[in-house]
């Protein structure tokens, strides 16, 4: 067997392949989940106010700033959003929120280069978002006006109240001066406090008049909030693309968990990388028969059993005769792979035997081999077991492959158990000796332990593998049932499902008469005598009279009185629908077959 290989791009592609339609139906949940939050979701509006901001006497661009004017906008950007412009909108507004849930609305954003403030205001309705929009930056001025204004007005009472003071202490300057002695000391002294008063009188009441004809001009609007046409939240496109997105990835994710715990095999490269083995051939729906006949050399399939067949002979070692084929499923897999890699080694002009081991599933599959290679379906394996006929007459030559020789699978009796027994062993030792290869088509392994008891007696096997239908856990104990009983496994030969190929209508019943048998001492059972190896007569029921029938009828009880007790004369149905089999008057309890 073969060590795992890593996983490819080839393999991801393939597990996408194999589960398209999970990732699918993911998508499409996802794109109808974010239809669904789309429509469930408030509907929210916005609209923007452009403020221009002008500097004041009181405006102090703050060191380190992001802008460096005369006004620091980030700092008025927060005071947009403060309580007092809040409170101011709120009362503008007469919206029954409370200031706090207000400015939670409310965004500002700082243009590059500009002393603008992009005042933003989120609402439910279109009108709601317009008078926010308008009423945040309308209190923003309003509160920068007052601002302004309170800070001049303090400084116009600082000057009214300094003027005072100083127009008090001058008329004392005065008083004190007209008492003075003209040409003393104190005159020339109070002359110059005097002229020193008067001055900075003379300034502050300047200062004073300037203060008081002082115009504040805080900023103004100059693009106001328009009504908005669309809602901004939420946005279609993005929920519905992001959830066809998340979707996507979660059937990505579901495909690759079915595709980790599902235990079906679905092609050549999981039973070699999943199942741990290697690979001798694959055939696909083209190159798989129908299960009527055996490939043609020259044709898709024929020559993927040739590339096995020179597999197999150069794998197996000198001396090696006996291959067995058997299935890790139930199912006929077996007898196609047995049948053709039996043809493809006779074609080469090897002696070639096919034994088949594998009793049929069903009545429909009645004696499989003996349809594809043409020959008669018994006697076969469970009358060679049960003692009822000898090696000679199970051994039946194929009419199209000479070398090749077939034991079919038998009658209606049953060789289970005997499997086992020293008749089997004998048989194989036989043809052993006589040359040549032997191919035994054996059941699966899932469904009888004959499998085990005939690779036991082998000297390699090869596993048939049917896709979509074996499964992992027993394609891996197919192998260790085989490594158990100590016979190499050479590989796996992977075949599409079979049920899902077109089988041909069958062309009727046919009646098997065996050739008549000379009187006479009875040769060694164990040769291959002529006799045995004529093609059986056929003659197709369904273009038969009921007269003819009843001829025929006569014609069988005739020639069973005239053979040996041992010999048999079978009448098959190929078709399934009648099967009639008489055992000869020397059976003891007259069982029909």
């Amino acid at each position: 067997m073969e060590a795992s290989r890593p996983a490819d791009v080839s393999h991801y592609l393939g597990v996408f392949r194999r589960h398209w339609w999970i990732a699918l139906i993911a998508t499409g949940a996802g794109l109808g989940g974010g239809a669904a939050l789309t429509s469930a979701m408030p509907k929210v509006y916005q609209s923007s106010t452009a403020v221009l901001v002008q500097a004041v006497d009181q405006d102090t661009n703050a060191q380190g700033g992001r802008t460096k004017g005369m006004v620091n906008l980030d700092t008025e950007a927060q005071l947009v959003g403060s309580g007092a412009v809040a409170a101011k909108a709120a009362t503008l507004l007469r919206s029954p929120r409370s200031p706090i849930e207000l400015a939670r609305d409310v965004s500002v954003e700082v243009p590059a280069n500009t002393t603008v403030l992009m005042v933003t205001f989120q609402a439910g309705t279109p009108q709601e978002a317009q008078s926010g929009s308008h009423a945040f930056a309308e209190s923003y001025l309003r509160n920068r006006e007052e601002t302004a204004q309170n800070g001049l007005n303090q400084q116009i009472r600082t000057l009214t109240a300094k003027i005072k003071q100083l127009t008090t202490t001058l008329a004392g300057i005065n008083a004190r001066l007209s008492r003075a002695t003209k040409g003393s000391s104190d005159e020339s002294n109070l002359l110059s406090l005097r002229s020193n008063s008067q001055n900075q009188l003379n300034g502050m009441t300047g200062k004073l008049n300037e203060l008081t004809t002082t115009t504040i001009g805080a900023g103004s609007i100059i693009s106001d909030a328009r009504l908005p046409e669309q809602p901004v939240s939420p946005n279609p496109m993005i929920n519905i693309a992001t959830g066809g997105m998340l979707g996507l990835l979660l059937g990505l994710g579901l495909a690759f968990v079915r595709e980790r715990y599902d235990r079906r095999l679905r092609s050549a490269n999981d039973v070699r990388d999943r199942g741990r083995m290697h690979v001798l051939a694959a055939l696909d729906e083209r190159t798989t028969p129908h299960f009527d006949d055996v490939l043609q050399p020259y044709g898709a399939g024929g020559r993927v059993f040739n590339r096995l067949r020179n597999e197999v002979l150069a794998t197996l070692p000198a001396g090696d005769q006996v291959i067995v084929v058997t299935g890790a499923s139930r199912g006929s897999a077996s007898t196609l792979v047995a049948a053709n890699l039996a043809a493809a080694l006779a074609r080469t002009g090897n002696d070639v035997v096919l034994i088949g081991a594998h009793l049929p599933d069903s009545v429909v599959e009645a004696a499989p081999l003996a349809r594809m290679l043409g020959v008669s379906a018994v006697p076969g394996l469970s009358d060679l077991l049960a003692g009822r006929v000898g090696l000679a007459r199970a051994l039946q030559r194929t009419p199209r492959i000479p070398s090749l020789r077939v034991i079919t699978t038998g009658g209606a009796a049953t060789a289970a158990g005997l499997m086992q027994s020293q008749r089997l062993k004998d048989t194989l030792q036989t043809l052993r000796q006589q040359g040549g290869y032997i191919v035994i088509e054996a059941p699966s392994t899932a469904s009888s332990a004959d499998a085990q008891s005939l690779a036991s007696l082998a000297d390699a096997a090869i596993l048939a593998v049917e896709l979509r239908k074996a499964r992992r856990p027993a394609l891996i104990d197919a192998a260790e049932q085989l490594q158990r009983v100590g016979t190499p496994l050479l590989g796996a030969v992977v075949l599409p499902r079979l049920s899902n190929l077109r089988v041909p209508e069958p062309t009727g019943p046919a009646v098997t008469l065996s050739p008549p048998v000379a009187t006479g001492p009875r040769p060694d059972e164990t040769a291959v005598l002529d006799r045995d190896l004529m093609p059986p007569r056929r003659f197709p029921t369904n273009t038969m009279s009921a007269a003819d029938k009843a001829a025929t009828t006569q014609q069988v009880q005739r020639q069973r009185v005239a053979d040996s007790a041992e010999e048999i004369t079978a009448v098959i149905d190929m078709s399934g629908a009648d099967l009639t089999s008489a055992d000869s008057p020397s059976t003891p309890d007259g069982d029909k077959k």
